[in-house]
């Protein structure tokens, strides 16, 4: 396999929807920030877009996607999650303001591939192109792949379950860590995704008869449903996981 970037083969993206189907839930590919950023992410930051390709198979294994953004090195200036760095990356883009840090915002690894210990490749690129771009830092804001199964319970506290031999509880961040990440911090309200009660119920395949908070399958937190205004509205938590790049390079299998 090797890495090829989106402004290397932009075409090979629009075999992204069906080669990733079912990666992720439906109600997480329809972020109320996507709709004002998602081209311009392609097109500001096309070389920060890579995917795992094995090119004899013409088969596209992985996906990465991310963004420079300022980080200070501080909890604190990590801020709320997702949204927000999305935001002030493109902010800091628009004003010429040099990035310090790569934010990671999708790590995903096709069905038909996982298991293959292909995501710990996908950060180490991520991790290449940060110290190719002079940065000190990847940060990724998580989405827990085992929150689900505890949606009622503090993102705060479930961040830092671990197991009985003292690694991460959840899957994807003990990946992390085995990866040189670190637990830094946790964050309730990452990604606000909201529609009507009509699409919540499409996205979900539930109802929601009476306004009110509801747990929905694969859901992570709580969604709150307003049937007066035809609103629900749901946030995403996450769990902030950073990497020192400015020790030596990490081990583990190279993607290229």
């Amino acid at each position: 396999m090797r890495v090829v970037l989106y402004t290397e083969r932009p075409e090979l993206w629009d075999r992204i929807p069906e080669v990733f189907a079912g990666v992720v839930p439906e109600y997480n590919l329809h972020g109320d920030i996507s709709d004002g950023f998602w081209n311009r992410l392609f097109d500001d930051f096309g070389d920060h877009q890579f995917l795992l390709y094995d090119e004899e198979n013409d088969d596209i294994l992985g996906a990465g996607r991310s963004l420079p953004r300022l980080w200070d090195g501080t909890t604190e200036d990590l801020g709320t999650g997702l949204d927000a760095s999305i935001r002030d990356a493109f902010a800091a883009h628009d004003a010429g303001t040099k990035a310090t840090a790569l934010c990671a915002l999708g790590v995903e690894v096709a069905p038909v591939h996982q298991g293959k210990n292909l995501s710990r490749a996908l950060l180490n690129q991520m991790i290449t192109m940060a110290r190719a771009d002079g940065l000190d830092h990847l940060i990724v804001p998580v989405r827990p792949i085992w929150k689900h199964r505890y949606p009622l319970i503090p993102i705060e506290r479930y961040a830092f379950w671990t197991r009985a031999d003292g690694e991460p509880f959840d899957p994807w961040i003990r990946t992390q860590v085995r990866c040189g990440g670190t637990v830094t911090s946790a964050m309730e309200k990452s990604c606000r995704i909201s529609g009507t009660v009509g699409e919540w119920e499409s996205w979900t395949r539930m109802e929601y008869p009476e306004s009110g908070d509801y747990v929905f399958p694969e859901s992570l937190n709580t969604l709150r449903v307003d049937r007066e205004q035809d609103l629900a509205v749901y946030w995403e938590p996450a769990v902030w996981i950073t990497y020192d790049l400015r020790g030596s390079a990490p081990e583990g299998p190279s993607p290229r």
